[in-house]
């Protein structure tokens, strides 16, 4: 479902809120053929006991054998057909740090990374360095100039940075320097169009001054541009859903996403302590809550089985923190499948489950991945999550006569 006139037509007002838990990459595999998922073989009494009193299944965040990126897989959670409204990342982490974007930006997601002698990459996150060694870094590309254009180059967090070019007849349709493989080297920005060789021209040349000033430092010796962008204008969910919205993330590109649907985004601090610090703090003052937990994510592509294990207990472990604030829909689920056995996004379907007091529970009696394919819910679009969860919360009216 992603008719939005027919949600703009059919919403109304309601006391119901929704909370929809986004653990980021929650989907996975067993180690061994038989084993058990990281969240099967986590500890998750609370999950299991909602599951038991929710209607449960895997939702497909863009479609079968398609393997989302985390804006495409956020996009349909949030109701947005991913093949027809797409963000680049590099407008997302934009967005996410605050940059003030103008409608002809062009912004890139930028990696540090780690090239060898040879200009081969040895590691896509340059060792995962702090936030405090990007700022340093920034600092230093920040030097680079280009030919009629501003350069703008801002820090994101770890190993993550921002740039933006802002001048005219900018073009985004780029391709990626990032091969997503080691013992390569970086790819050169190809232009996708005609009209698009002058862009690619400027971002090439931006990437081989930093490759220059980037040369003595180690780990962080190049750059990896990913998501070359501009601002899309999407339709705001405000709108087409009639709700008050509020996204609660610790990571940038997260934020932007949210942002860019019309969410106002919450400070919040690090933790998921903090997060749910935050939930509290501004429960009476929105009907919607978008809550993203990022580190489950970012264990299954470190390829930690044990560590993603250990984030989805925890989550557990706080849940009935959270339900204690009695939200009339609650929505348990993830952007995409990140399993530690690949050490990436993948195209498996995620686990979900959608409670309310109006739900008709099925049979599932534990959060996994093969309960979830004998849920009531089957495999379906993650695109009709927010429908279900509009109707749950009795925030839908009759369709028709």
């Amino acid at each position: 479902m992603h008719d939005f006139e027919l949600m703009r037509e059919l919403h109304v007002s309601g006391q119901g809120k929704i909370l929809l838990l986004v653990m980021d990459g929650l989907g996975g595999l067993p180690l061994e053929p038989g084993g058990p998922t990281e969240l099967e073989a986590a500890h998750t009494p609370n999950l299991d006991a909602l599951a038991r009193e929710s209607i449960c299944g895997l939702s497909l965040p863009v479609g079968p054998g398609i393997t989302p990126g985390s804006g495409p897989g956020h996009l349909a959670l949030f109701g947005y057909d991913p093949f027809r409204y797409e963000i680049g990342r590099g407008v997302l982490e934009a967005c996410g740090i605050g940059f003030p974007l103008e409608k002809d930006d062009l912004a890139a997601r930028g990696n540090f990374c780690t090239v060898d002698a040879e200009g081969r990459i040895v590691d896509r996150r340059a060792g995962r360095i702090p936030t405090e060694k990007c700022v340093e870094l920034v600092a230093m590309l920040r030097q680079i100039t280009l030919p009629g254009v501003e350069v703008f180059v801002e820090p994101v967090q770890d190993y993550r940075f921002v740039l933006v070019l802002r001048g005219p007849g900018l073009v985004a349709e780029l391709s990626e320097t990032d091969p997503q493989q080691l013992g390569v080297p970086p790819l050169p920005v190809k232009a996708l169009s005609p009209p698009a060789e002058a862009t690619a021209a400027l971002v090439n040349e931006w990437i081989a001054q930093a490759r220059q000033i980037l040369a003595d430092q180690h780990p962080a010796n190049m750059v990896l541009l990913r998501g070359l962008s501009k601002e899309p204008g999407l339709p705001q969910m405000g709108d087409i859903y009639g709700l008050r919205l509020a996204a609660i993330a610790t990571y940038p590109m997260y934020r932007g996403v949210a942002k860019l649907v019309g969410m106002d985004v919450l400070p919040t601090g690090d933790s998921i302590e903090d997060e749910i610090a935050t939930l509290k703090e501004h429960w009476e003052e929105y009907d919607f809550f978008y809550f993203h937990v990022k580190k489950t994510d970012s264990a299954g592509e470190d390829g930690d089985f044990a560590r993603k294990v250990s984030i989805i207990e925890h989550v557990d472990e706080v849940l009935p923190e959270i339900l204690a604030l009695k939200p009339a829909v609650v929505i348990v689920t993830g952007d995409h499948s990140t399993p530690a056995l690949l050490k990436s996004h993948s195209w498996h379907p995620v686990p979900t489950l959608l409670w309310s007091p109006y739900c008709r529970a099925d049979e599932v009696t534990q959060f996994g991945e093969r309960a979830c394919m004998r849920g009531g819910l089957g495999t379906f679009p993650a695109t009709d999550l927010l429908p279900l969860a509009m109707a749950n919360a009795l925030r839908l009216t009759k369709y028709g006569a």
